[in-house]
C-alpha cells in the first residue's frame, strides 16, 4: 500500500499546525484537545519547521520540570525531519520510523506538507492488506 492511499482513508481534518514561537504550554493543550501525538511546527501551514510529539513535552517535563512549559515549542522540537513522499510504500515509512524511533511522519511534496500519518495509520492499512490477502487464499483454497 502506498502512503497516497493512507492519506485517502484519513479523514480530511488537515494537519494540526503551530507557529515558531507558540509556548509549550499551549502546544500541550492542543495534543490534548486534539488527541493527537504531535503537532507540526510550521509558520505557514505547509513549510515544516519542526515537529513536537508528546515525548518531547514529558521528556523535557520530566528533565526541567513545568518551567519548561513557557519555553517555545522550537526549544524542544525535533527539528530534522525525516518526511515521505505519497509514492513510498508503508512497509518503507514503517522501517523509517522504527530505525528512527517516531511514530508521526510528514508527507511531502518537494519542499511544501501535504499531510502527516501516524504509525497507526501505517499499521491499520497494513492490517487491512493482510485480511485482503488472507480473504483471497481462503478464495484460492476453497476454490471460490
Amino acid at each position: 500500500m502506498l502512503v497516497s492511499q493512507i492519506l485517502k482513508s484519513k479523514s480530511d481534518d488537515g494537519v494540526v499546525t503551530v507557529p515558531p514561537g507558540t509556548s509549550v504550554a499551549a502546544a500541550a493543550e492542543v495534543l490534548s484537545s486534539r488527541r493527537i501525538g504531535a503537532i507540526i511546527v510550521s509558520s505557514d501551514g505547509k513549510h515544516v519547521a519542526g515537529i513536537l510529539s508528546e515525548r518531547d513535552v514529558v521528556r523535557e517535563l520530566g528533565r526541567r520540570g513545568p518551567a519548561c512549559l513557557a519555553d517555545p515549542v522550537d526549544a524542544i522540537m525535533t527539528a530534522k525531519i525525516i518526511g515521505c513522499t505519497r509514492s513510498d510504500s508503508a512497509m518503507d515509512v514503517m522501517q523509517k520510523m522504527t530505525d528512527g524511533r517516531f511514530r508521526h511522519m510528514p508527507v511531502m511534496e518537494g519542499d511544501e506538507m501535504v499531510g502527516l500519518i501516524s504509525i497507526g495509520d501505517v499499521v491499520k492499512a497494513r492490517l487491512s492488506e493482510l485480511a485482503m490477502e488472507k480473504d483471497a487464499l481462503e478464495g484460492m483454497i476453497k476454490g471460490f
